[in-house]
């Protein structure tokens, strides 16, 4: 099965900001979840998500109330 080698995720801005979303480009990194989902990070390796289906699942992110923690990941060319 090929990876896709990079994707776009869109970062909402924080509720109630008026904030403009952020980009984030991600690359295959090569490594996989436990389930088999490739997993994705940025340059520097700090931001890192699983992508399946267009939806990008944040990894090693604390969650609670105001955090997305399904965003949206367009594939690049």
């Amino acid at each position: 099965m090929d990876t896709p080698e990079r994707y776009a995720i869109t970062l909402p801005g924080p509720p109630g900001t008026h904030r403009p979303p952020e980009i984030v480009v991600v690359h295959a990194t090569g490594d996989r979840t436990p389930d088999g989902i490739p997993i994705y990070a940025d340059d520097t390796g700090t931001f890192r998500a699983e992508i399946q289906a267009g939806v990008a699942r944040l990894l090693d992110v604390a969650t609670g109330p105001g955090q997305h923690t399904c965003l949206r990941a367009t594939l690049l060319p």
